[in-house]
């Protein structure tokens, strides 16, 4: 007897079952793909969301295989204007870790499989559900073969494309940004090591993150599309704002986005949740997204656990879907801010927005409280 169904096997599925089984909760994790996605996208975690994961044993390990950014810095026309660290922010965590996706997803499912080895359900495809007022029944079709499973509770970690909130009928009206991106990995070419570093140019924001192995991510914002990433226009854009040339020959992973974000109108219905994604899409820029559906997860632990111990549970549902869908709402503003910073300016009014940050950055407390909104505090 299955007391939790979670569909969706990525970071926040992997997380929310682990979290589970170490309660004593019986769960199954439904993940469609048949394997782990190499594409390196979402890479960095916040210290909310290592404390949390500290909580199932992993933060060690993973911090192990990061690179922990302790400061960032801004710049503008070679020059740095301002230095954020991030030591004030938390006493145990004071960075922000730089981890590939697909090691962060291994750790986990690592986890899960140690916690339960028959947890994990890859190659399974929910194509019904039914919520009966006391049980949820899903309809699986797993290689090709159909199932039903049974549970008390069902949760949709599914992504931005849910198949849970479509079935549920739940509505997230999409809005969409001007602003467009392309980015890629490539070997360390900047002066800047392990540290962050935001380049504030008249042609728009370049974002440059380090990553183990010697290897440093690069985000341009771009005013339209790409008809198709490209390593040597990524190059030819970085190094024409920043003066920092990277080798295309050498580049590792490549990827272009638009923005879009989405708020679901309810994250509870009935006996499912909605976390993550499948709850809220908002802007990459920031890295908040997957440290964001962590925190649900987290939060709807004690929800849950009433659930399937037969205790009252209507409160404590409604007190997440009210705290999280703020949360949410919080990090999509943040999110805003970020991009907005990051768009094209005429030079006659980059130099004095540039001026006034470098002049706020110097105020200690001002630093600090900028540190703490870019970490999620």
């Amino acid at each position: 007897m299955t007391d939790v169904l979670i569909v969706g096997g990525g970071p926040v599925g992997l997380f929310l079952g682990s979290l589970l089984l170490q309660h004593g909760v019986t769960v199954r994790v439904l993940e469609r793909r048949t394997g782990r996605n190499a594409h390196t996208r979402a890479i960095g975690i916040h210290p909310p969301a290592l404390a949390a994961l500290e909580r199932i044993g992993v933060a060690r390990e993973l911090i192990g295989r990061g690179v922990p950014i302790r400061q960032g810095f801004a710049v503008s026309n070679g020059r740095k204007i301002a230095r954020m660290p991030f030591a004030p922010v938390s006493d145990r965590y004071p960075f922000v870790l730089a981890v590939p996706q697909p090691v962060t997803e291994e750790v986990l499912e690592r986890r899960l499989r140690e916690l339960d080895g028959g947890a994990f359900v890859r190659d399974a495809r929910v194509t019904g559900m039914h919520d009966d007022g006391s049980r949820v029944t899903l309809r699986v079709t797993t290689a090709g073969a159909e199932s039903s499973h049974s549970a008390a509770f069902a949760v949709g970690a599914d992504g931005a494309y849910s198949t849970v909130r479509t079935l549920l009928r739940v509505a997230a009206p999409e809005k969409l940004y001007p602003d467009h991106y392309l980015m890629g990995d490539f070997p360390e070419s900047s002066p800047f090591g392990s540290d962050a570093a935001l380049f504030l140019e008249s042609d728009g924001i370049v974002e440059s993150f380090p990553l183990p192995g010697g290897v440093r991510r690069w985000v341009v914002r771009l005013g339209s599309p790409p008809p198709r990433p490209d390593a040597e226009q990524l190059a030819g854009l970085v190094v024409g704002r920043t003066s920092v040339a990277l080798d295309p020959g050498a580049n590792t992973m490549l990827s272009s986005f638009s923005v879009r974000s989405r708020l679901a109108a309810g994250m509870v219905s009935g006996r499912t949740a909605l976390i993550g994604d499948a709850a809220h899409e908002i802007s990459p820029i920031g890295g908040q997204g997957m440290n964001l559906g962590w925190l649900d997860a987290e939060a709807l632990l004690p929800a849950i656990l009433a659930v399937v111990r037969g205790g009252p549970s209507a409160e404590s549902l409604r007190r997440f879907d009210a705290t999280r869908r703020r949360a949410a709402a919080a990090a999509a503003r943040q999110a805003e801010v970020n991009m907005a910073l990051g768009r094209p300016l005429p030079a006659g009014l980059l130099r004095p927005r540039n001026a006034a940050i470098a002049s706020v950055a110097a105020i200690p407390a001002f630093n600090a409280l900028v540190a703490r909104r870019f970490t999620m505090q």
